[in-house]
This record gives structure tokens, sequence and C-alpha cells, in this order.
């Protein structure tokens, strides 16, 4: 864990604030990659997920950009609500679970609202190795797009287009025309709200992308029905016990009550932190994390949100 302080603290759009975050020592943060994130301990018990927006080479300073969501489940609201200039915090290292591939001869980046904070440091890097990319950042509205000054500063600006819904027509984004006839060394990155991202990788999925070239992040699960979830049981491969998973609570939840400690963060399937291997029976996916590829191969799981398509899951614990 490393404490930090808030030193700086600023509206950048509607709902939208961004905090600074640096040692109260001075002493240089961990180094960290275009895409990575922090886990960040609030005052109350909550830990969340924060991308980190500013360019990847600086390490005097962290920036974050929050939404304050009326769906928030406390975090974002506590963020705006508390977070002043001089409040310390907890923060993990940085983890990079949205890496950019450095190497791709073309990167098309699209964020929908906050998903401009881990794009916008992608771009920082590809523009600082002189890649060549493109940028389409999707708003509501030009009061609710985050960071828009600096990305009309930039020096890659003219590679960014701007999309608002209440906009004209022509500016709109054309996902469809935007994703056509992809080439085998272009790489595509999308974080928003999960409508926005289904749209985006449903139609590069359409128009032939293979799924190790469109990368992704999400920030929240979309809700889930647990009205006809059932039991079934876990067992522990190291001691063979066998617990059992009542419909109302999840795998996470009885390793927990049962004195086992398995690393957790999101709690809805989306930051992989939980990530537990499946040595046998088939899990019912839930997460978001797992590639459609990597579920199909039922050899890992996320027991907090995942559950069980067969009696019995055997977990590597």
């Amino acid at each position: 864990m490393i404490e930090v302080s808030v030193v700086a603290r600023h509206s950048q759009a509607q709902d939208i604030c961004s905090f600074e975050l640096a040692r109260a020592d001075g002493a240089p943060l961990p180094a960290f990659e275009a895409g990575a994130h922090i886990d960040v301990h609030l005052p109350d018990g909550l830990i969340r997920q924060y991308s980190l927006c500013n360019p990847p080479w600086e390490q005097q300073r962290y920036l974050i950009g929050v939404l304050k969501d009326p769906a928030s489940r406390g975090g974002s609201r506590a963020m705006h609500e508390q977070m002043q200039v001089g409040q310390k915090l907890a923060i993990s290292e940085p983890r990079n679970l949205f890496p950019l591939a450095e190497d791709a001869q073309r990167s098309l980046l699209f964020a929908g609202g906050i998903g401009i904070t881990p794009i916008l440091c992608m771009a920082e890097r590809l523009h600082q190795l002189g890649a060549d990319f493109q940028l389409h950042y999707c708003a509501r509205s030009s009061e609710r797009a985050a960071f828009v000054e600096r990305l009309q500063a930039s020096p890659f600006a003219e590679r960014v287009q701007l999309h608002f819904d209440d906009g004209p027509a022509a500016q709109r984004l054309d996902a469809a025309a935007l994703l056509a006839k992809p080439a085998a060394d272009t790489h595509l990155y999308v974080c928003g709200p999960g409508g926005f991202m289904a749209h985006v990788l449903s139609t590069a999925k359409a128009q032939g992308w293979a799924d190790e070239r469109a990368h992704r992040e999400y920030f929240a699960a979309a809700p889930v029905s647990h009205e006809h979830d059932g039991s079934f049981a876990v067992q522990l491969v190291s001691s063979g016990q066998i617990l059992q998973i009542p419909a109302d609570k999840s795998v996470a939840a009885v390793l927990e009550a049962s004195g086992i400690v398995i690393p957790l963060s999101c709690e809805q399937g989306i930051c992989g932190t939980c990530l537990t291997r499946v040595l046998a029976g088939e899990p019912e996916h839930r997460d978001l994390f797992l590639t459609e590829a990597e579920q199909a191969q039922n050899d890992q799981f996320t027991p907090c949100c995942s559950r069980a398509k067969s009696p019995l899951l055997v977990l590597d614990l």
C-alpha cells in the first residue's frame, strides 16, 4: 500500500472531477504503463478502481478522473463529497489489465464518457512512440465530456474526433464505417458505459475483428437477474472440503465466511482480481473480464459473481 495525498482537485465536466495524487514526502511513485489503474482505499472501507490518465512517463503524481454516478454504490459519491485537497488516501501500486500493444501498426481508440481516462493515457503513449492511431471520444454532450481542453491542446489533436449525442448528425459516431475492413496489424481499444462498449464491440465482431485484437475495459457490470439462481457446491482441491453455495450467496462470500481468503476488489467480475482456476465442473460465467474464448475453456472463473452449471466445481484452492 502507498500513502498519498490529494494535491489538486478540478472539475473536468458535469459530474466529473479529477484528483491529483502524490506522496506526501515527494518521493517518486511506482512507474506505470498506459491502461493501468490503481485501487483506491476510501475511509469507509470501500475499494474502488480508477484508471490513471496522466502521461505514463510521470512518476511524481497520479491523475484519476471520477464520475459521480447516480447509481453509485458509495465509491464515486465518497470521492466527490469527501476527497478534498490535503486528504490522505491509501492506494495500491498500479496494475494493468488493459495493456497497450505498442508494436501494433495502427491503433483505434474508442472512449465513451468517463472511459476517456485510460484511453487518454494510451493516446499520450502512442504519440510518444510516434505510432499511428485515431481517438474517437463519445459523450452525451460537450458539457459531459472530460479532458476536452487537454485533448484539443495536445500535439495529437488532429487525431482526435469528438462525437456528441446532442450534436449534428454528421459528427455522430459511425462505428460500422470506422471498423470496416480490419487490417491484421490494427488493434482496437474500447472503454466506457456498457451500452457503448456493446455497440462498438458487436460492430467490430460483425466486421470480422479477431477477438485478440479487440481490447476492452469495463467500469461497471450491468445488473444481473438472480431470480433463477440455484444452489451448487465447490470443492477445494487442497483439502477436499466441500462447501455448499446457496442461491442467495456468491462463491466468494461463502469462501470468506469459511475462513478461506481470496483477493477481492470490484466484486462485479470486471477486474479479474479474484480469478480462480477450475479443475473440474462447468462454470456459469457472469464476468466481463474473460474473453468469450477464455470462458469457453472453463478452466477459470470469477467467484465474486460467476456460478456453476454443474452440481460441483472443483477449485484450485
